[in-house]
């Protein structure tokens, strides 16, 4: 895998809590907020700082995911996580020319190195209709051409319409309605991967919204969520922009669904949250 363009360095702020409605006793909580050091990114800075003040601790979990835990014991009506990042990212890889077969990727040790990662969850379970598709398009194409032609699909079917759907929706249900958010067009990518055969893990992280972004101009952004597929070896695209991932994005964590790498949960005892707030800021600086 080759990797086109400069790159950029980026600074992040992905400020989120919650409200409650009267004082809770104590909160035990997970925050998968910060960016991982990898091949196409280097973090050179990361803090995640928590309101009320609490000992934090750090470890990577089962999928890689950097993982800051911590709990509350003092009573409290608000919950703030801030997570601080400078990271420098890559441009683009480029597809190999000379990618596997589908006889090849069936290769048993393979099969059964991503079985977690070819194996259907319940946001990514398929319908009929939808198994059909993902044969037809397996078909009709070598694996990395089919993939790009699932990410093409997807984004000609459903529209980005924030709002629409939930955490909880399934990849059924965002075809049906031909709506969703990032989340949502991951979830309906990653399933018909999945059915060809190919295996695919669900990307959360983020993203600077604008190309050839001015330096020092910070801009609202959010949490993004894209897809990476093996074919011998991973590659990433964003389904949602309809672009390969590059200098704009910054991973922070993979799985097999949203469900894998939500920013912020927990559990707590007290009255029921009345809100949560959620602010992402990014800054390209170089």
């Amino acid at each position: 895998m080759t990797v086109s363009g400069p790159g950029w360095r980026l600074q992040i702020r992905h400020r989120t809590g919650f409200q409650y409605g009267g004082p809770v006793a104590s909160s035990y909580n997970e925050a998968r907020m910060s960016p991982s050091s990898e091949a196409r990114q280097t973090v050179l800075d990361a803090r995640v700082s928590v309101w009320p003040t609490a000992r934090t601790y750090r470890y990577q979990d089962y999928w890689g995911t950097t993982v800051t835990s911590f709990d509350v014991q003092v009573p409290h009506e608000v919950l703030e996580v801030i997570a601080d990042a400078t990271v420098e990212t890559s441009g683009p890889a480029a597809l190999r020319a000379d990618g596997p077969s589908w006889a090849e990727l069936t290769d048993p040790n393979d099969v059964d190195r991503w079985q977690e990662l070819l194996l259907p969850t319940p946001r990514t379970a398929l319908d009929e209709e939808l198994g059909a598709l993902a044969a037809q398009l397996r078909a009709a194409h070598g694996p990395d051409e089919a993939a790009l032609a699932v990410f093409d699909l997807v984004r000609r079917e459903v529209e980005y319409t924030p709002g629409a759907t939930g955490v909880m929706t399934d990849a059924v249900h965002v075809w049906r309605q031909k709506q969703g958010v990032c989340q949502d067009i991951s979830h309906l990518s990653v399933a018909l991967l999945r059915a060809m055969g190919l295996p695919a893990r669900y990307v959360s992280g983020y993203l600077h919204p604008t190309p050839n972004a001015p330096l020092g101009k910070p801009v609202t952004g959010q949490s993004h969520a894209w897809v990476e597929w093996w074919s011998g070896q991973w590659h990433a695209y964003d389904p949602t922009n309809g672009v390969p991932v590059g200098e704009r994005h910054v991973v922070v964590g993979r799985g097999r669904d949203y469900g894998d790498v939500p920013p912020l949960k927990g559990v707590y005892a007290g009255p029921s949250n009345t809100g949560q707030s959620v602010e992402v800021t990014l800054t390209r600086v170089r």
